[in-house]
């Protein structure tokens, strides 16, 4: 099996630099798959009322004082630094700014939830010695979303949590297994809360009847959470997913909603994260695949090969075909033997490869062949194209 960054460099899909240790440079094919899984979160979450937002990289060091997070996630694991006098810090995460957004301005009972997404950059300041590729990055980016809802609505909200991580990961050919994670020794609040948040997360996944297991003292530092792993092809065990309720950080931001009873009440915060971060997804994703993605995932969908420069012409006419119908397709105008460009266009795992020539175009057909080397025949393009937008439309692990 390969690694990850070897496939990255095979497949032109990312590289690393040492003028930016932890961070990755995505090259065309990366980034269309980078902006493929974001664009599915959105498509995802789009008709359940989350809203996107977007918060500044840097800020005063002081809002994660405010928060906790300095004293408890630890500001040793930050990017900090001095401008103009004052402290400041790359976000390692999100929560707090958006917590700012919910504080701008006064908030009903009614308006809640209120669910913010924000697919932001954060830092956080990773030993050297421990980078690795994808899976270990010093900058990345989290499908984060902070749900600020009333206590009456917890239960709720964390089951359609639930079913919509199972959704995604059933979609990758992933059967997720859930943990419930308590409270740690290192933690803020009293004891009282962190029970009822335990017990609220407990009945959730009671109720949705999932089987899970305890990781006694994993939680957050501000509340337990429900952690969900998956197995790679490889077997290896990987947690990706969480759901966290928050009791603290409202508490130390003092964010309050008016209810019914005209009275100020302090929402309760869900953080969620279904991928993780996008960088070590890919990582794990790539390495699960051997880069052979599933077609709705995969960078070039099809590639047509004219089997001399005799046939370049329709070969083009049937990508633009295919590219009009939003199949990600290429021509391979290059003048090597056809069987030089199904050997390239197999190494570089395009699903679907499409062979042209005079027979093919005299029909207004084309002959298709998959990079598993399974042949399937001379097809008319509508054939092809309702073939492959099943595919992508099913979001199939194939």
């Amino acid at each position: 099996m390969k690694d990850h960054r070897e496939i990255g460099r095979e497949l032109d899909l990312f590289s690393f630099h040492q003028y930016a240790p932890g961070a990755v440079f995505w090259h065309p094919k990366g980034w269309t798959i980078y902006r493929i899984l974001m664009e599915f979160i959105r498509s995802q979450i789009e008709n359940d009322g989350y809203l996107e937002i977007s918060t500044p990289i840097m800020v005063k060091s002081e809002l994660f004082k405010k928060s906790g997070h300095w004293e408890h996630f630890g500001q040793h694991n930050m990017f900090n630094m001095i401008i103009d006098e004052e402290n400041y810090s790359l976000k390692p995460m999100n929560c707090p700014e958006a917590a700012l957004i919910f504080a701008a301005r006064t908030r009903s009972y009614n308006d809640l939830p209120l669910k913010l997404s924000e697919f932001g950059i954060l830092h956080r300041r990773e030993l050297s010695g421990v980078l690795g590729g994808l899976l270990r990055v010093r900058q990345f980016v989290i499908d984060d979303a902070h749900l600020f809802v009333r206590p009456d609505q917890i239960q709720e909200e964390i089951h359609k949590l639930l079913l919509l991580v199972i959704a995604v990961y059933k979609s990758l050919g992933f059967k997720p297994k859930f943990y419930l994670a308590t409270k740690p020794d290192k933690a803020m609040g009293e004891k009282e809360t962190w029970e009822e948040a335990e017990n609220d997360l407990e009945k959730a996944l009671k109720d949705a009847k999932v089987d899970f297991d305890i990781k006694p003292k994993d939680g957050a530092f501000y509340g337990p959470k429900i952690d969900i792993h998956i197995k790679d092809s490889q077997d290896r065990d990987w947690q990706l997913a969480t759901i966290q309720l928050d009791f603290q950080i409202p508490e130390r931001m003092k964010l309050v909603y008016v209810d019914k009873d005209g009275k100020e009440k302090q929402p309760v915060i869900v953080h969620r994260a279904i991928t993780g971060s996008f960088e070590r997804f890919i990582g794990i994703l790539t390495e699960h695949f051997q880069g052979a993605f599933p077609v709705w995932l995969s960078p070039l969908q099809a590639q047509v090969l004219p089997i001399s420069d005799k046939f370049i012409a329709y070969a083009q006419k049937v990508a633009a075909d295919l590219k009009s119908a939003g199949v990600r397709v290429e021509v391979d105008e290059r003048n090597e033997t056809l069987q030089a460009k199904v050997r390239d266009a197999t190494l570089q795992k395009v699903p679907y490869i499409l062979v042209v020539g005079a027979r093919e175009e005299d029909a207004k057909k084309v002959a298709v062949r998959t990079r598993d080397g399974k042949d399937l025949g001379v097809i008319s393009l509508d054939e092809f194209k309702k073939k492959v937008l099943g595919d992508i439309d099913k979001k199939t692990v194939v």
